[in-house]
């Protein structure tokens, strides 16, 4: 019913652009630190990890590469880094449109004539539905270059085998899997965390309340959804 009025009176696209730009900047330039810093050492982990776990004559050490990349790609950069954003971002949603609620802006913008839920929310689910697959894309990349680095660097497994791994039996559907997925998760992260602040009653405590809940239930969502685009695409 709230993405229903949501899109039900649609304003000007003018009215929306600079809304829109600005939310651009947020969910993507201004993640990429936190994204960059957890996608380089979650590949470094995963790396290090799967060398002591396949540490066995009979395997090759390319499979370190080949279980890092499929890792990386299918889970960890899609799922691990939109629960990340969903607290970082989520968070700021529902406070944003929560204090604009409990000061009664909200309120003001709808004496104005003005379509408070599409005005507040729209440009945020465009804007990261448009960005997440970037910002995931990215995540990808510094995972796998994260974990060549923490490879070579710690001597378990050479530059040679780790860039085989890489190459060999790589699926391109995985990478369109993985935008998939990030598209769905950033819709559900913006339309969860608006809801949650919009319909937001009472003070500051609750406007915390409110960003707390939207955190929690935009996660458990996030893996709700996980598995069932699992289910439904690779399976």
């Amino acid at each position: 019913m709230f993405v229903k009025d949501m899109m039900n009176r649609p304003e000007k696209f003018s009215i929306y652009w600079k809304q829109f730009v600005r939310e651009l900047d947020n969910f993507g330039y201004g993640s990429l630190g936190i994204v960059a810093l957890v996608s380089t050492f979650m590949g470094a982990v995963i790396t290090i990890q799967t060398v002591y776990n396949l540490f066995n004559p009979l395997i090759p050490l390319s499979a370190v590469g080949i279980v890092a990349r499929d890792s990386i790609i299918l889970e960890f950069s899609p799922t691990m880094i939109s629960l990340v954003l969903a607290g970082k971002i989520g968070s700021s949603i529902a406070s944003e449109i929560g204090t604009m609620r409990v000061t009664e802006q909200i309120d003001a913008l709808e004496i104005m004539g003005i379509n408070s839920a599409a005005y507040l929310v729209l440009p945020k689910v465009v804007a990261a539905v448009l960005i997440f697959p970037f910002v995931v894309t990215i995540s990808m990349f510094l995972g796998i270059f994260g974990g060549w680095i923490a490879g070579t660097a710690s001597g378990v497994i050479p530059s040679v085998d780790y860039i085989q791994g890489l190459q060999n039996q790589f699926i391109p559907y995985n990478v369109t899997f993985a935008i998939i997925k990030s598209i769905t998760f950033a819709y559900i992260i913006t339309t969860v965390s608006s809801y949650h602040g919009y319909h937001t009653k009472g003070g500051a405590l609750e406007v915390g309340k409110s960003s707390t809940d939207a955190v929690v239930y935009s996660s458990i969502m996030i893996l709700i959804f996980d598995y069932i685009l699992t289910q439904l695409i690779l399976i």
